[in-house]
């Protein structure tokens, strides 16, 4: 008669979680690629805001886009820290924000 916990030995289908639908590999990419996207967007957004406060446009312009360089600032650092979702969500909320200020522009 076969065993009813075949699969719970190691490499048995048991010790993959939900969560371990991804490898370390998928993990480690992960994090690099969510901390270089908010890098990134957070050099765009600050360098937006200095051309924009030399301009002539409101002041909330200027103010916009670096508040949204702000938040992707942080989303750069939790998706360091392997916090991926949270940044993710960041990285489109500091984004938005900074589409608030070109708009006003």
């Amino acid at each position: 008669m076969p065993d009813a916990e075949a699969g719970a030995g190691p490499g048995g289908a048991e010790d993959v979680g939900p969560d371990e639908e991804y490898g370390p590999e998928d993990a480690r990419r992960a994090r690099w690629t969510a901390a270089g996207t908010g890098a990134l967007l957070t050099l765009a957004g600050l360098a937006a805001s200095l051309m924009r406060l030399t301009g002539s446009s409101p002041a909330f312009v200027p103010a916009a886009y670096a508040c949204g360089a702000a938040v992707c600032a942080v989303a750069a650092l939790l998706g360091s820290r392997g916090r991926t979702r949270r940044a993710l969500w960041l990285l489109i909320a500091g984004v938005m924000v900074m589409a608030v200020g070109d708009q006003a522009d």
